[in-house]
Parts: structure tokens; C-alpha cells; sequence
């Protein structure tokens, strides 16, 4: 008679049979860096902040978004981007967006990593269980401010790095995996050559994408690209910034792999708000047209609105069988 310990054994054997046959899809890390080594191509990632912006760029069927840290601080504070959001305001807010499409990698604003060596490696730590993709850390104090401002303060080199080998060293000991970006903000106030050197050595440490913040002409966007290579450079499109207006194609031909627009949805919604808050004071009403407003349902669906009532109606809930 056979043993109930063979048996086990047995089954223990068929069950990883199984699992190595299992053709599981790739992670959302997986999926970036793929996206990263492919070559001739550009990954555009729209900049949103809350549920809502993410999914219309879900919708609209972008490979990559990217959570701004600026629209984080002003949709979930209601203050400008000074370094004022802290460490649970931002992993929050990317966890959420994150678990919208666990197939759509995110790009999340990590800003200085929140403090010293141990604040960056539990900075890291929750971003990656959060799902997020790719983070980037910058070298500014840790009171910081937009890096198309002026007059940032920046912490000295050695500072700096101790945040990316933290960075390093907290994804080595977390469970899964992230994209690292390191970003220096360095080139107003010490010039290119000093901005370079710190991102060199950041690569060196173990970041995977490069991230100059602030560049001022295409001259010095097409140095930067070549002056890293091979390892990825990624490009922050702020219009109205003190980067020069850039095209996604001028981009590509410069050598950058990531784009970010940080303020895809933030200037699209603050003009839009803008424009209705001013409408409804000044008439007292608000102009609708079925073709371009759409009804509640049809926002309402954008978030999922479809796919909740038939997720509830398979398990048997009784709440939506006369639909909404």
C-alpha cells in the first residue's frame, strides 16, 4: 500500500508540473523594462494624479502612465508642489492608481525619498508592494520645490548617493522588483558637467534610467542622451517650463527612451474647471451638449462602471438587474 507520504510527494511533484507549464503574463515591471531595451522607440506617459485622469489614459490606451508628484500635492492637499506631501500622501495615492490595471506600468514621483537612507529604503519598500512600476529620486533637500522653479537647494553629492545605493539596497531585500530612476536637479546651480557626474555615478550604483531635470536647450538634450549611453534617459516635458518645447519624435531621434508630461491633466483640468466655475457663477447655469458631455452613465463608465454591475451580477448580486 502506498504511503500517504509518497502520496504527498506525488502530488507535490504533479503540482509543480503544473506551475512550470503555466504561462503566466509578464509583471507591469517586466513589461517596462521591456519597453526600455526596444529599440527605435519612445514610451510617452501622460501625467495623472487621481483615479479619475487615470483612467481616461487607461481608456485612451497608453503603455505607461506617470503619477506627478505635483498633481498629487495639489489634488490630495490642495497645496503647490513644496515638498509638503509626504511619504504616505504619495504611496497612497500611486497604490491606488496602481491597482486600476495591474498590466499598465507606473511611473511614480518619489521626490528626495522622504529623509535619510532608512526613509528611502522604506520609501522603495512600499512603493514596490503598492505595484508601482519605476520611482524616481532627485537630489534636492528634502523641503524641495517643482523642479521648474527657481532657486532649489540641492544636498551635497555624497548625500545624494547614499539615497540611491538605499534605494539599491531596499529593492534587493523587497520582494519583486522596480525600475530606478535617478534625477538630478543639479544643473542650474552647479552646470551640466557636475549634473552629469551625479548621474553617472548614480548608474554606476545600480539606478536604471537617467533623469536630467530642467534642461535648457535641445543642444544640451541631445548631450545628455549620448553622454549616457546605453543606459536610458528620460525626458520631462513641462510646457511652459524652462525645457524648450520638444516633440515626441525630436525626442526619439535624440536618443530618449521615457517622455513624461506631468501636466497632461492638471492644465486640462484646471482650464476646464476653470472655464465651468465661471460659467456657473457668472449664468447661473451650465452649458450641455449630449454630443460632447455625454450623461453621468457615460463617465460613470470610464471608471468601470460595466464592468462592477457584472462582476456583482456573476456573484450572484441582485442589485443591478434592472441596470442604472
Amino acid at each position: 500500500m502506498e504511503s500517504r507520504g509518497t502520496a504527498l510527494e506525488d502530488s507535490l511533484v504533479e503540482s509543480d508540473a503544473l506551475e512550470n507549464r503555466i504561462v503566466r503574463p509578464p509583471t507591469a515591471v517586466q513589461k517596462l523594462r521591456g519597453l526600455l531595451t526596444k529599440k527605435d522607440s519612445i514610451l510617452l506617459c501622460p501625467g495623472i494624479y487621481d483615479g479619475l485622469t487615470a483612467r481616461i489614459a487607461l481608456q485612451t490606451g497608453f503603455d505607461c502612465l506617470y503619477m506627478s508628484g505635483a498633481g498629487t500635492a495639489m489634488s490630495r492637499l490642495g497645496m503647490p508642489d513644496l515638498g509638503i506631501a509626504t511619504l504616505n500622501d504619495m504611496s497612497e495615492n500611486a497604490a491606488m492608481i496602481a491597482s486600476l490595471d495591474r498590466n499598465t506600468p507606473l511611473i511614480a514621483d518619489a521626490d528626495t525619498g522622504f529623509g535619510g537612507p532608512l526613509m528611502v529604503g522604506r520609501t522603495v519598500a512600499q512603493y514596490m508592494t503598492a505595484g508601482v512600476a519605476a520611482l524616481h529620486l532627485e537630489d534636492q533637500v528634502v523641503s524641495k520645490r517643482c523642479g521648474h522653479l527657481k532657486n532649489k537647494e540641492l544636498v551635497d553629492e555624497e548625500e545624494y548617493l547614499s539615497r540611491i545605493r538605499a534605494a539599491v539596497m531596499a529593492r534587493e531585500r523587497t520582494p519583486g522588483d522596480i525600475v530606478l530612476i535617478a534625477r538630478s536637479d543639479a544643473l542650474d546651480s552647479l552646470g551640466y558637467d557636475a549634473s552629469v557626474s551625479r548621474l553617472k555615478h548614480a548608474i554606476s550604483l545600480g539606478a536604471d534610467v537617467a533623469f536630467l531635470e530642467g534642461i535648457k536647450t535641445k543642444e544640451q538634450a541631445m548631450q545628455i542622451c549620448s553622454d549616457l549611453a546605453p543606459t536610458p534617459v528620460l525626458l520631462n516635458m513641462v510646457h511652459g517650463g524652462v525645457t524648450p518645447k520638444i516633440s515626441a519624435a525630436e525626442a526619439k531621434e535624440m536618443g530618449f527612451k521615457i517622455m513624461i508630461f506631468p501636466g497632461f491633466a492638471l492644465k486640462a483640468v484646471h482650464d476646464g474647471v476653470a472655464a465651468a466655475a465661471k460659467e456657473l457663477k457668472e449664468t447661473g447655469d451650465m452649458a450641455f451638449d449630449p454630443s460632447k458631455n455625454g450623461r453621468p452613465q457615460d463617465i460613470f463608465n470610464v471608471c468601470g462602471l460595466k464592468e462592477c454591475m457584472e462582476f456583482d451580477m456573476a456573484a450572484g448580486g441582485r442589485g443591478y438587474l434592472e441596470g442604472v
